[in-house]
């Protein structure tokens, strides 16, 4: 952890520059400095089909989904999505600029008895040569 999914639009990849979203929504992330490097992931899924507000077909949308493990303070994870809403909002003042665009984020904190993980990214990038199981 942590892991932003951001789900969108069919016609927002015309309208603004996804990988650059991507790139931007994990530099914040990082410069966060709350969350381990090894545990960043950030994935970007078109909808195939979506109907947004009133239906016109110009209408797109962003949505952004951050999952992370317990264990920050309120504060710290308010700091952190404050960065990253930023950097969304830049990437995509383009369409926000529009009446047509609709963005959302939102934190959820995943509980550790709830879940499973095993990642040998952690242990690369501290030096160490074995895959370590981390929470």
């Amino acid at each position: 952890m942590p892991h932003l999914t951001l789900e969108y639009s069919p016609g927002l990849a015309a309208r603004a520059d996804i990988p650059a979203l991507c790139r931007a929504l994990h530099s914040a992330i990082c410069e966060a400095g709350i969350f381990p490097l090894g545990g960043i992931r950030v994935r970007a899924y078109c909808a195939d089909h979506a109907i947004v507000g009133d239906g016109l077909p110009e209408n797109d949308f962003a949505a952004l989904g951050f999952a992370v493990a317990s264990g920050r303070s309120p504060e710290a994870l308010r700091a952190a999505g404050d960065l990253i809403f930023a950097a969304a909002r830049q990437a995509l003042a383009e369409p926000l600029a529009t009446p047509h665009f609709t963005l959302s984020f939102e934190i959820r904190e995943i509980n550790p008895d709830l879940s499973w993980k095993q990642n040998s990214i952690h242990a690369r990038l501290a030096g160490q040569t074995k895959g370590a199981a981390h929470g």
